[in-house]
């Protein structure tokens, strides 16, 4: 089998940088999702008020300060359900492929290029209707990350063949 070109090398680090960081993501999702599952809402509204009380006696106009409580009033169920199922099935889905990625499995690879695909279409249509930089960050770096599975599986089945 032909030794690694420094470019491939290269790849493949970005690759598993890529991987690990997607893994570390996948569970402060799931951590987060959980935890958001556990929390009642009117704890959110109480810990917002709490926390903003100061800052808005000082001055009622703060901008950061109006903005955190007007979230914590509109977190309802229906929010706090769907960001907590939404969190949870993401961070799971995205476990189990760089679990798969992480240990060369074979499905692992055309799965995560369909699991990214799928949340960068739903990133990109959340950007549309909201304007959410984040999920236009996001998209881009789920993009680079197809990229770099490909890269891996192209260079997994050149050394198969070699």
């Amino acid at each position: 089998m032909p030794a690694a070109t420094p470019t491939r090398r290269r790849l493949h680090a970005l690759f598993e940088a890529s991987v690990v960081l997607k893994g570390l993501f996948a569970a402060g999702e799931l951590v987060s999702g959980v935890a958001i599952w556990l929390i009642h809402a009117d704890w959110v509204l109480r810990m917002a008020q709490m926390l903003t009380r100061a800052e808005l006696s000082e001055d009622p106009a703060d901008m950061v300060a109006g903005w955190a409580l007007g979230l914590a009033r509109g977190f309802s169920i229906e929010t706090q359900h769907f960001w907590a199922l939404y969190l949870i099935g993401h961070g799971a889905l995205k476990l189990a492929v760089v679990a798969g990625l992480l240990a060369g499995i074979g499905w692992a690879y055309p799965a995560s290029v369909l699991v990214l695909a799928g949340f960068i279409l739903w990133q990109l249509e959340h950007f549309w209707v909201t304007g959410s930089v984040a999920m236009l960050a996001l998209s881009v770096f789920d993009l680079v990350v197809i990229w770099l599975v490909l890269q891996e599986l192209k260079s997994l089945k050149a050394a198969r063949r070699g």
